[in-house]
Formats: structure tokens, sequence, C-alpha cells
């Protein structure tokens, strides 16, 4: 029985690859696939990434495709192909890093010196050399080119970046599920007050106030009514105790933080000029919402 199990597992693995390895070319301007492909899943990516590998988990990856090109006298190439399972994953993981310059490739697409990310359907793709050079710059835009268009459609974006204020830039939203990812672009707390895990979404979004300073506008979108009452409860009681019936407070640094939660929303503001602009915020939020039932 264990040996049955084991082959069908193998047999699904070389399903997997054959399905992923169709999107990339084997060769790109005589740079040529010259290994076998690799593939990862949540369970054995660590021994690929290390710790950068919580990040992926925490957008939920079903596989990683790891694709090596080289060519004589030249940087190798790879191609790191993500299945996300869904095409709002795959716009997560992409806005982890924002870092960069827009290129237009998938859906959303960055490079950053000899880095290239971009995100299609379901698909999350990111390829990168060893050497910066234009000729590389060159042919990972071309490889990237080759590899989206052979993704034949587009999925659709979390839904909770339309609950974002008119004015506010979505592509420079993050958009997430658990704390750890929340702390990693906006330090909160180790404590998990606003129960943040894979059942939750959330984007996280800001703006400059003046320089050197941002405010921040968290959304979260909670399963059930209940939950997002009693997570910015907890939140406050914590985090802002000193907050009045509203939910807003004045910090220590002069500025204003806030959270409220409203149907199935919580809302948290970091960092306002006054609690006028956190009740304006919340309004446009809650407008949004409206809108959309």
């Amino acid at each position: 029985m264990c040996s049955k199990i084991k082959g069908e597992k193998q047999e699904r693995q070389e399903e997997v690859i054959k399905f992923l390895a169709s999107f990339l070319p084997a060769e790109i301007e005589g740079w040529r696939a010259t290994r076998e492909d690799t593939l990862y899943n949540p369970e054995t990516i660590f021994s690929y990434i290390d710790g950068a590998g919580e990040v992926y988990r925490a957008f939920n990856f079903r596989w990683l495709l790891v694709r090596r090109y080289e060519k004589e006298n030249q940087p190798a190439i790879t191609v790191d192909f993500f299945d996300m399972g869904r095409s709002e994953e795959a716009f997560g993981v992409f806005t982890h890093d924002l870092e960069g310059e827009r290129v237009p490739l998938g859906q959303d697409g960055l490079y950053k010196g000899g880095w290239l990310a971009f995100w299609k359907d379901k698909f999350y793709v990111s390829i990168y050399s060893e050497k910066e050079t234009e000729e590389i710059k060159r042919v990972l835009l071309a490889l990237g080119k080759e590899i989206s268009q052979a993704i034949p459609g587009e999925g659709p974006r979390p839904l909770i970046l339309d609950y974002l204020p008119d004015g506010w830039d979505k592509n420079q939203a993050h958009y997430f599920h658990s704390l750890p990812i929340l702390n990693y672009h906006f330090f909160v707390s180790s404590e998990n007050w606003l129960e943040l895990d894979q059942t939750t979404e959330a984007v996280l979004a800001w703006k400059w106030k003046k320089p050197g300073k941002k405010i921040h506008l968290l959304i979260i979108h909670y399963p059930e009514e209940a939950r997002a009452q009693r997570a910015i409860k907890k939140f406050l009681e914590n985090y802002l105790p000193e907050a009045d019936e509203s939910g807003l407070a004045r910090t220590e640094n002069g500025f204003w933080d806030g959270a409220r939660a409203q149907g199935n929303l919580g809302m948290v503001v970091f960092g306002a000029e006054s609690a006028e602009e956190i009740e304006a915020l919340i309004n446009q939020v809650l407008e949004k919402l409206n809108k959309k039932k």
C-alpha cells in the first residue's frame, strides 16, 4: 500500500511538472534550460528558499517549478514559477515587494536590478539573474513576455481593494491574510489582536502626509460580523487603550490612530493628522462598501 501511494504521488508530481513547464520556453536568445526542472510544494520549499518560504506559504501557494537557463560565458537566469491556486493569492504575493520599475507584463509587473516579477491569473513569476547587464535586462523582459503570453487568461484582483478611498494608490497597496505579513510592512504587535489568519483578507495602503511621515489605512474583511466586532474591540483595548467611544485617540507623537468595525469590515488608521481625518477615511470606506451591496 505504501509503495502504491508513493507511486501515485510521484505520478501526480510528474503531471504538475509537465503542466507548469508548458508555460516556459526551452530556450530564449541562446539561454537554454540545461538541467531538469525542480518542483517544490509547501512542505519542501524550505530546501530551496529557506526562511523566505514562509512568505509564499502565507499566500497558500500550491506548487513552485524552478527552471535554470544557461548560456556560455553569460550569467545564468532562474525562473521561479508559482501556481498560487487563486489569482487573488498571486496578486498578494506580488504585492509583498513593490519596489522597482513598473513594466507592462502580466497583469502587473516590476523590474529591479536583475530581478523581474509579475503575476497573471493564478500564477506568480519571479525571474532573476546572478548579474545584471543591459543584455540580461533585455533577455529577462523577453523571457517574461513569452511566459506571460503563454498564460491564456487573467484573474480577478481581490475585491477588498475596491474599498480603498479615492486618491489612494492601489499599485502601492499590500494584500495579505496573516499577522507576520502585516508586521513586515507596518509593525503593529506580536500579539494577534486583530485575529488575522487564512480566513481573513486584508489590504494595507499608505499616503505621504509630509516628508518622512505616512498615514496608513488597514482594511480587514472577516468571515463573520461578530468576529470583526470582537477583533477591533480587542485591538482597541490593547493597542489603543486611551481611545474614546468612537475608537479614536491622539498618540504620543501628536498624530491620531483609530479603529472601527462595520459589518464584516474592520478599519484601522495609523498616523492621521486629526480625528476628523480618520472619520472621513472610515466614511469613504463605508461608502465604497455600500455601493458594492
